[in-house]
């Protein structure tokens, strides 16, 4: 059985390393699932995912032409296509332009007189005035 890039495959794992998992697939060839495409989520412990022995079903992400095969088990996953993320402005009220304006001069006018404050006490440090 030839194994393309893209098809989905019923494999075992056969080990467990820190950055990923050996999966033999049918025909005895064996793949990585790299740690990365393990879960949707960040992956810290492979071994709280994965066991020795269980069955898995991955997709072949790429074969090279040394033979080693590169898996995905969370790309194997069935999902309906996801919607667009909505971005944290869309939470926010809308703001007029006048409002953003305003807003951003108040912080600017705080900024500068904070940072006047730090500088003039600084002036001037070493040595008495000559008169």
């Amino acid at each position: 059985m030839s194994i393309e890039v893209g098809s989905k495959l019923q494999g075992k794992v056969t080990g467990i390393t820190n950055f990923g998992a050996f999966v033999e697939l049918p025909g005895g060839s064996t793949g990585l699932v790299h740690i990365s495409e393990v879960a949707d989520n960040y992956v810290k412990d492979i071994n709280e995912h994965l066991k020795v022995g269980e069955q898995v079903e991955v997709k072949v992400i790429n074969v090279e032409k040394d033979g080693k095969i590169g898996l995905s088990i969370k790309k194997a996953k069935d999902r309906p296509q996801q919607q667009a993320r909505p971005s944290r402005n869309d939470f926010r009220p809308k703001e007029s332009f006048e409002q953003k304006m305003n807003k951003f001069l108040k912080d600017s006018e705080d900024r500068l007189t904070s940072l006047k404050r730090n500088t003039e006490s600084k002036r001037g440090g070493r040595g008495a005035r000559r008169g």
